[in-house]
């Protein structure tokens, strides 16, 4: 099962409790106050995991909280600290505050820990309140409350490069040819139910081995904007690509035009989010194998002389390689780009 949104509900662990406690020792009638602090209560921290491609874990099981802390003890003995969760998440993760309606956190590379809710400091013992004044304290301070509250996870699968077309398009197709991922198949539409996220590899013993991430986004339709078919439910994971890919069936398979899937297309990602169309794009013609395909390719770059058009045949597998190069030139290119560009004015 593939879970792309939920909410839970996290606590830190309270911090434990101060002692209490006096020296009680042989030959010492005056031993003074020895009583410990608590332990810190443990905190809740996010971990990004590459190995990690969905929130399903979460899903069915929303509540999680840390271990509070000890309490402390006598002899000055603190109480030890507690254990802290750890959420393993998939990178693209956004978490937003229920309360406020404010994104907390992004989880965005692999390894990397973010601490979302503290847990308590522990209580201080009677230790701390000694004075010339008060020799014998009997005070003791409570541990803190830690953090706490209800979270919504939604995932934005970070990839380089963005897979969206019409059903029946042969984006299922396109990426098994060029990646290792394996979605269902079939000649019907809506065979893909959740997106995929393939790995197109480049081996090359010269500079290394090179990998780009791919997003198969479930079909798109006209209306998609409107919480028609399902790919509406599923464009937040090409938000963050690098390059979009628009594929369409040149063949005009079922009657359809490509010049007007192209239209559609175009005008549901605005919907969606205007910025989607700012981002590089190039338009698969697939199918090309077909009869039909070069008469409908010629029409389609009158009526779209600025597109980048590439031709291609899942079938036969004609043009998947330089379409491999080709991204890999543009993704790796914009990615540079994006690291040397200075940041944005505050």
């Amino acid at each position: 099962m593939f879970v792309d949104e939920c909410t839970v509900k996290l606590q830190a662990g309270d911090g434990g409790r101060g002692c209490v406690s006096f020296r009680r020792e042989k030959y010492e009638p005056w031993g003074g106050p020895n009583g410990g602090d608590g332990g810190r209560g443990g905190d809740v921290i996010l971990l990004g995991d590459v190995n990690t491609n969905n929130l399903v874990d979460y899903k069915y099981q929303p509540h999680w909280s840390a271990e509070r802390g000890g309490h402390g003890l006598g002899s000055d003995q603190f109480g030890k600290d507690g254990q802290p969760r750890i959420l393993r998440l998939p990178l693209g993760t956004v978490v937003t505050d229920q309360a406020t309606g404010k994104v907390v956190a992004e989880v965005v590379e692999d390894g990397v820990q973010l601490i979302l809710c503290k847990g308590g400091n522990g209580g201080w013992g009677n230790t701390h309140f000694k004075s010339s004044t008060n020799r014998a304290p009997k005070r003791a301070n409570a541990g803190q409350t830690g953090e706490g509250g209800s979270y919504r996870l939604v995932l934005k699968s970070i990839a380089d490069v963005g897979l969206v077309g019409f059903p029946n398009a042969g984006k299922s197709s396109l990426t098994t040819a060029i990646t290792q991922a394996r979605p269902k198949t079939a000649a019907y539409p809506f065979t893909t139910l959740h997106p995929q996220i393939g790995v197109i590899e480049y081996p090359d013993e010269r500079k290394g081995d090179r990998r780009l991430l791919l997003a198969d986004v479930p079909g798109l339709i006209e209306g998609a904007s409107e919480n028609r078919g399902l790919g509406h439910r599923f464009l937040r994971h090409i938000e963050r690509c690098a390059v979009l890919l628009v594929l369409l069936d040149m063949a005009g398979t079922d009657g359809r035009d490509p010049r007007d899937d192209y239209r559609h297309l175009l005008h549901e990602l605005e919907l969606y989010d205007p910025a989607m169309l700012d981002k590089p794009r190039i338009a698969v013609a697939n199918k090309m194998d077909q009869p039909a395909a070069a008469a409908l390719l010629a029409k389609f770059r009158r009526r779209y002389p600025t597109a980048e058009v590439k031709e291609i045949s899942c079938l036969t597998g004609d043009g998947l390689g330089r379409l491999k190069q080709l991204l890999l030139k543009r993704v790796t290119t914009l990615r540079r780009r994006e690291k040397t560009s200075p940041p944005p004015a505050a």
